[in-house]
């Protein structure tokens, strides 16, 4: 799913705020071993890697790595790049003083078995800092419309926007101290249109939908829908597109 479209170029339109904001309260040292978990083209790493020489890249898709390499050595940075899956970290236990994850573990179908492999690779006195989407914000509610007309997941699998709810991820990390911060993503666009066909051409879950449920039928009324919802949502007033799109930032200290 996520080697269709272009998700290189969504990776740009959330690739200033959410990383900055988790990069200034996870207190990288120059010391520490950073792990980037779902890296996908580099947003978290390649700024970690200007605060210490020991970063760690890690996504399941060999595309995305690639673009990630080459934005590395096109700044001159120093990164790790690995290829596998948030499920089963192949790293070894405490390796990591800092795991970070923006916009990536969520949508790994097993949230219980992430957040243990995440704990997992993460030092002692270390700190787990991820940024995901929350169900209630601009990319949460898109998701709920899309998950209306798409099969339901398989057994055993969550939906992505719990890894923003604050509940939920205090579930996953049982006795350990969590704290939370929320932001906004702004998404700015020419018109609600211009918003709409990018992300049908670039971002793989709503490829995905398109595809399936135009061979249903069914597209077109899935279409006005998440019309209704951006029009519902949008903040400018001149015939543009403006959504500040809301994240939960979750801090666990190891």
């Amino acid at each position: 799913m996520w080697a269709a479209g272009s998700y290189a170029d969504v990776a740009e339109h959330v690739g200033d705020v959410p990383p900055a904001h988790l990069l200034r309260v996870a207190d990288i040292a120059r010391s520490h071993a950073v792990l980037d978990v779902a890296t996908g083209t580099g947003n978290v790493a390649l700024p970690a890697a200007r605060l210490t020489p020991d970063v760690t890249g890690l996504d399941l898709v060999p595309e995305l790595l690639d673009i990630a390499r080459a934005r590395a050595d096109a700044a001159h940075l120093d990164v790790h790049w690995v290829e596998g899956d948030a499920e089963a970290l192949m790293f070894a236990d405490e390796t990591f003083d800092r795991v970070l994850s923006v916009f990536g573990v969520q949508f790994a179908p097993h949230h219980e078995l992430v957040a243990s492999e995440l704990m997992r690779v993460c030092r002692r006195g270390g700190v787990i800092g991820l940024v995901n989407w929350t169900p209630a914000g601009l990319i949460g509610r898109m998701f709920k419309i899309l998950g209306r007309y798409m099969p339901k997941p398989p057994a055993g699998a969550s939906p992505p926007p719990l890894w923003g709810d604050e509940d939920h991820v205090r579930s996953l990390f049982p006795g350990c101290d969590v704290s939370f911060e929320r932001g906004t993503n702004p998404f700015r666009f020419p018109s609600v249109e211009d918003y709409m066909t990018f992300f049908e051409e670039r971002y793989g879950p709503t490829i995905k939908a398109r595809e399936r449920l135009t061979a249903e039928g069914r597209w077109d009324d899935c279409r006005a829908e998440l019309r209704e919802l951006y029009e519902s949502m949008n903040e400018a007033t001149d015939g543009t597109f403006h959504i500040e799109g809301e994240y939960l930032l979750s801090l666990i200290r190891r």
